[in-house]
């Protein structure tokens, strides 16, 4: 029996999902999965000329969308009265990036043959993440689009300017390891065998230090191809450890445990939790929804304790009271969700405690600046200084010797 590869829409969760399902046509495919054929958003044939033309149409990696750009012209558009399809149409042929292009096709055939806005964009998962899914579902059919589209395009903003602060503050960093790396090498590589063929004669004469120092030189000095694919292959195998996902997680976690850094990356995390769960909330989705599509936006170590918060709410438990019983909720956005949960207003009060905590990512880029820079520099000036000091005692010994 052929099997097939689906994406079906479930309302409860708000979201799709991917399986597999063995059916004996196309057309039994939705009853072999037990969905509503309205709710089955994609069906390809596994090892048949479908789903061979399917994989042609993967996601290519040539270019990240825009997807901050797409919603704000998307909104400019719908406000300025253009209709939905023909607004998407024209985003489609202003646009000249083969990925970017791709997925807007993608959009625009589903649009034509009747599918709703957000059930074509879930078709392109590679473009579109579940959250602007999600906003656009809950609005499509409110006449808010343009409202909530403008919203989420001021969302991104934020988080590309929190994301651009932080990095700015880490290229100083960043350019003081790189030069200094660059100058203990050259010190290593370059300086340190011509020191050690000077040196031969002093044998144990030499403190241990300085003897370590120069057989080093001795080596890269006979055989430096050999000292720098060692350095190469170290350089590797830490970039490669570095794109390993669990490791990449299990740093994070780490770097929130630091005194000093780490409340304040917690902080920043709960601020684009808090920001993200009021866009959803403002756009009609259930708090139970949102709890379940803000796991993949959330900082890593956050995600079991939104997905046990989510758990809660399930179960009857109130929002504000999952948030504070998972670790979710500083003093000020409990204090603020519960005054929001009496009056109604939760998204408002959840948007006022993400921005009382934007304050975090000054402090950080301040600490930044003001604490590891400078002991950034002070571990590189006793790395280079105990080097040179390393060289220069020999002939400081060999001095004496002379007198």
């Amino acid at each position: 029996m052929p099997q097939y590869l689906i994406r079906v829409f479930d309302p409860v969760l708000g979201a799709a999902a991917s399986r597999r399902v063995e059916a004996p046509d196309r057309q039994g495919v939705a009853l072999a999965a037990g969905v509503a054929p309205q709710h089955l958003l994609e069906v390809q044939e596994l090892g048949g000329p479908a789903g061979q033309a399917a994989a042609g149409r993967a996601p290519r990696r040539g270019g990240r969308f825009p997807l901050q750009l797409f919603s704000q012209e998307l909104a400019v558009l719908l406000d300025a009265g253009i209709a939905l399809l023909e607004a998407l149409s024209t985003l489609r042929e202003k646009e000249t990036q083969a990925s970017v292009r791709e997925a807007l096709d993608g959009v625009v055939e589903a649009v034509q043959q009747g599918q709703p806005l957000s059930s074509a964009m879930r078709r392109q998962p590679q473009a579109f993440d579940e959250l602007v899914c999600a906003i656009v579902a809950a609005n499509e059919r409110t006449g808010q689009l343009s409202v909530a589209l403008a919203q989420h395009a001021r969302y991104l903003a934020w988080v590309e300017s929190l994301r651009s602060r932080l990095v700015a503050a880490c290229v100083y960093p960043a350019m003081l390891l790189l030069v200094g790396s660059a100058v203990i090498l050259f010190l290593l590589l370059f300086v340190l065998p011509r020191f050690a063929g000077i040196l031969d004669g002093l044998g144990d004469q030499l403190p241990w230090a300085s003897r370590a120092l120069i057989g080093f030189g001795r080596t890269a000095g006979a055989h430096p191809w050999l000292v720098l694919g060692g350095i190469a292959a170290l350089a590797g195998a830490g970039l490669a450890l570095w794109r390993h996902q669990g490791l990449r997680q299990r740093l994070q976690a780490s770097l929130w445990t630091l005194p000093g850094l780490g409340p304040r990356l917690r902080v920043l995390a709960l601020a684009r939790l808090y920001r993200s769960l009021a866009m959803l909330l403002g756009s009609g989705v259930p708090a139970l929804t949102a709890l379940r599509i803000v796991q993949d936006v959330v900082a890593a170590p956050w995600r079991p304790a939104v997905a046990a918060a989510a758990a809660q709410v399930a179960e009857g438990a109130r929002f504000s009271d999952a948030l504070e019983a998972q670790d979710l909720a500083t003093p000020v956005a409990r204090r603020m969700v519960r005054v929001g949960e009496r009056s109604g207003e939760l998204s408002g009060m959840l948007e006022r405690a993400a921005a009382f905590h934007d304050e975090e990512a000054v402090r950080l880029t301040e600490l930044l600046t003001r604490a590891i820079n400078p002991a950034l520099m002070l571990i590189m000036g006793v790395l280079i200084g105990g080097i040179i000091v390393l060289m220069y005692l020999p002939i400081f010994q060999l001095v004496e010797q002379v007198q």
